[in-house]
């Protein structure tokens, strides 16, 4: 499993793929593992109430994850991301 980070999120993680030594065995699992690597994401990313920002999109292999899904397993061969919200024009 592996992470990839975008915008002030890989700033904050110092990296766009960030290390985290883990054994996850859920979704859940690995997002709290890559907080304990790297606290500096967890106000970014987390409510006071520990549930995932509205704004923040929590990808697993290119599909969303919500909070109801943090539960889902994650394998080896797995890519989860962060996206924080993006605007242009």
């Amino acid at each position: 499993m592996r992470w990839k980070l975008f915008a002030d999120l890989a700033e904050a993680a110092g990296g766009r793929e960030p290390e985290v030594d883990d054994d996850a065995e859920t979704v859940g699992d690995a997002l709290d593992a890559l907080l304990e690597a790297h606290p500096g994401l967890a106000d970014r990313v987390l409510t006071d109430d520990g549930e995932l920002r509205e704004h923040i999109n929590l990808l697993r292999n290119g599909d969303p994850v919500g909070d109801d899904a943090l539960d889902e397993p994650v394998g080896d061969g797995d890519e989860l991301a962060l996206f924080p919200p993006v605007s242009g024009g």
